[in-house]
């Protein structure tokens, strides 16, 4: 299957930034459509921002936007998500996820593995 690991998150002040990264190995990585979401405590997984196989078709919630960039380098195997402008209500665990096809979205049933979740946490 394609493993996931996230690397990337700690303590930030409001209006700061972080840069979260997953590293995917598997033979199929570089035409899965990858995602990223966040949870926090008692709250549903939210979904965040995604990417496709490409990288031509890029996904953001309304409340990320214009705030986070979501890239990939498939030559690495890796996906990105920068984070700027920080908010307090941005702390959560972020997860990493890759879906099951060459396509991504904001449906979190698209995706097959994940990661085991990064903590971010924003002061204010």
């Amino acid at each position: 299957q394609v493993q996931l690991v996230e690397s990337g998150g700690g303590l930030v002040q409001a209006g700061g930034s972080l840069r979260l990264s997953c590293a995917a190995s598997g033979r199929t990585f570089s035409r899965n459509g990858m995602g990223w979401f966040r949870q926090a405590p008692g709250k549903e997984r939210e979904f965040v921002a995604a990417i496709n196989w490409s990288g031509l078709s890029i996904y953001y919630a309304d409340s990320v936007k214009g705030r986070f960039t979501i890239t990939r380098d498939n030559a690495k195997n890796t996906v990105y998500l920068q984070m700027n402008s920080l908010k307090p209500e941005d702390t959560a665990v972020y997860y990493c996820a890759a879906a099951g096809s060459v396509v991504a979205g904001p449906d979190h049933g698209n995706y097959d593995y994940w990661g085991q979740g990064t903590q971010v946490t924003v002061s204010s």
